[in-house]
């Protein structure tokens, strides 16, 4: 049930007032950049890509770091500094990224 409410708060986030910022995104992800990447595409193994994801999907999930329904070392710590405004605008910055995707040759 508290999975569901929070799922619903989001979605009712994302058609509320909140208007997302690419630019205050951009500089935001400076920080998520050691982990996840420049442009969203990860280096480091233990961390997913986040270029092309949904938007909703990344506030989602950073709102469960911060509530701490969702456990990592590091994300449940940065997520707690983020401000509603933040995530809304770190998870536009990433959703905005076009992903191309290249079946393999089998």
């Amino acid at each position: 049930m508290k999975k569901t409410s929070i799922f619903a708060g989001l979605l009712l986030l994302s058609v509320s007032g909140f208007t997302a910022d690419l630019s205050n995104g951009k500089a935001l992800s400076a920080q998520c950049s050691v982990c996840h990447g420049k442009d969203g595409i990860a280096k480091d193994p233990e961390s997913p890509n986040l270029a092309g994801q949904s938007a909703l999907y990344i506030e989602k999930t950073l709102v469960d770091y911060q509530k701490g329904m969702r456990q990592d070392r590091r994300m449940s710590i940065i997520a707690k500094a983020l401000s509603m405004q933040d995530i809304k605008d770190l998870a536009a910055w990433y959703a905005a990224f076009e992903v191309t995707v290249v079946e393999p040759g089998i």
